[in-house]
């Protein structure tokens, strides 16, 4: 099999529109019907709405938790409505991969807990890889996903998208099932 993988020099949301384009052209040719994409602020998630809409795939928009919120991280109450409005999915949730009680423990006493190692080991890729990787998982355990049929994770550096995978889903407590099945998009410089 020959496959197409954007490569970008750098990432961040310069590459959204690409990277959604071959998403889209992958979901055509794969017949997949669901994307999960990660969205702070609602920007990716409506551009991923309008580019995967027409072929309806159903968007799932992942927004980062609310323990975020005093950064200004967080998706507003009036986006997420807008968002819903046009038929995107939009979760919020307890970070798979970091975020949680963890997290907490290694903050005060040290030491690393396994969703950790998995987080830093997936951003040797790319963080646009740990995010995509990351927003599949909450949006499984939230039941939002066929789990019998291949999904698109989107995701990128800092905002917009630079990084898209086909994979074969699975629940955070079934990791081991999780198959990255193809790299579609990611920048060449994490």
């Amino acid at each position: 099999m020959e496959l197409k993988t954007l490569v970008f020099e750098s990432g961040g949301e310069h590459n959204t529109d690409a990277t959604l384009q071959i998403a889209a052209e992958r979901a055509r040719a794969l017949g997949i019907r669901q994307v999960v994409v990660a969205s702070s602020h609602g920007e990716t998630a409506r551009k991923a709405h309008a580019v995967f809409a027409a072929s309806g795939a159903r968007v799932i928009a992942v927004s980062i938790c609310h323990s975020w919120e005093a950064k200004g991280w967080t998706m507003s109450a009036e986006t997420k409505a807008e968002l819903t409005a046009l038929g995107v999915i939009v979760h919020t949730g307890v970070h798979a991969l970091g975020d949680g009680v963890s997290a907490a423990f290694s903050a005060k006493f040290g030491g690393r807990s396994t969703a950790e190692i998995v987080r830093d080991t997936l951003y040797r890729f790319s963080q646009g890889m740990k995010v995509a990787v990351e927003c599949l998982l909450m949006a499984a355990d939230a039941g939002l996903l066929d789990m019998a049929q291949e999904v698109i994770a989107i995701a990128g550096t800092d905002s917009g998208a630079d990084t898209a995978i086909v994979c074969k889903p699975a629940y955070p407590r079934t990791f081991h099932e999780l198959e990255i099945r193809e790299i579609l998009a990611k920048p060449r410089i994490p």
